[in-house]
């Protein structure tokens, strides 16, 4: 792929975001597209770091286009799909595929918002956006990217989706400019990609070097060298990953938060991964209370038995006391709720509309 002359880009350049349920949903995608795509195709779909990833084996199978999990560096080809491999970034720079493991985003490596900001920082109005199914919101961030640099952005209908979470939260905060169900995705990205591209919109310097930012952060650059902690509002907050210090970020009325040494997360990333933290810490309480009982239940019966029955008591009496403190926090475990940012439109809707 070549530059455009100014006037004659095309939006040539498609990248795609996927989670639960988005195999089978590209499946589906990629049975629909013709021989002779003009664009590349560049997808994330997240798995688990140490699986070995068939799908784009299974997505050739399918396919008239060739699919792979692509090498670093390997030029960028129109009509070819290129599948991010496990626990690495897909991005894209300068007509070249980048493979990167940078930090995680939203706790995945890849990020599908990792490979929408590279998309939309190199490439622009050229950009075309696509959210597919998944829970949380990975995604959302770099969907509202791409359109805040001119691209066109595609969200599938969330009540067609396997799980809608991915793109309710990306509509919540990005006024697609397509939403449709997967059966009429296809048909829609080859209208998409024969129309002209848009003219680059007008965008502040800051959010231009925020961005550079953090395309570098997912190639692995020094996060803390670059000043990401000078671009957004320092908290009082730490990583859940790396206790670094967090600072704030803001797109629109998206709220996001990095780590001084890279890791990033939306709202519903971050309470999911301390809720997680506190269910933890919760259970590692109870376990010393529970060995603390056994334990001093052991020194009372042996006292006990020893004849020594006062010190005994002493022992069991604790044991006892012991063992309501480790039933309170069992209780606590099992009434703890797991939140998320998903808890915002919940509560939008629990609000009574005014008279």
């Amino acid at each position: 792929m070549t530059a455009k002359k100014k006037g004659a880009a095309k939006r040539d350049i498609v990248v795609i975001g996927a989670s639960t349920g988005g195999v089978m949903a590209l499946l589906e995608l990629v049975k629909t597209l013709p021989h002779d795509f003009p664009a590349p195709i560049l997808i994330v779909q997240h798995m688990a770091p140490y699986a070995q990833s068939l799908l784009p084996q299974l997505l050739s199978d399918v396919s008239a286009l060739p699919a792979k999990h692509p090498r670093d560096g390997e030029a960028l080809k129109p009509g070819v799909i290129y599948v991010a491999p496990p626990d690495y970034h897909l991005l894209i720079e300068n007509d070249t595929v980048l493979v990167k493991r940078g930090p995680k985003e939203n706790r995945f490596r890849p990020s599908i918002d990792a490979l929408f900001r590279s998309a939309a920082y190199g490439y622009g109005p050229r950009v075309i956006g696509v959210v597919l199914t998944g829970y949380l919101d990975d995604g959302t961030s770099g969907l509202w990217c791409i359109q805040r640099l001119g691209g066109v952005t595609v969200v599938q209908s969330p009540d067609d989706a396997t799980a809608p979470a991915m793109p309710t939260n990306a509509l919540e905060f990005v006024q697609a400019d397509h939403i449709v169900p997967l059966a009429e995705l296809g048909a829609l990205l080859v209208r998409l990609t024969t129309s002209p591209a848009l003219a680059h919109p007008a965008v502040p310097k800051g959010y231009t070097a925020l961005l550079g930012i953090e395309v570098n952060i997912a190639k692995n650059d020094n996060a803390f060298e670059m000043g990401i902690i000078d671009q957004g509002q320092l908290t009082a907050f730490t990583c859940p990953d790396c206790h670094g210090a967090l600072t704030q970020l803001i797109e629109g009325k998206l709220i996001r938060f990095r780590c001084h040494t890279g890791h990033a997360y939306t709202i519903s990333a971050l309470l999911s991964e301390v809720s997680e933290s506190v269910e933890s810490l919760l259970y590692q309480s109870m376990r010393g209370l529970e060995e603390s009982k056994m334990l001093l239940q052991h020194l009372g019966e042996y006292f006990a038995k020893d004849g020594q029955a006062a010190v005994a008591d002493v022992f069991l009496t604790k044991a006892a006391h012991t063992e309501k403190q480790a039933h309170a926090v069992r209780k606590s475990i099992f009434q703890h709720q797991a939140f998320s940012g998903d808890l915002a439109p919940e509560a939008r809707r629990e609000i009574p509309e005014k008279p």
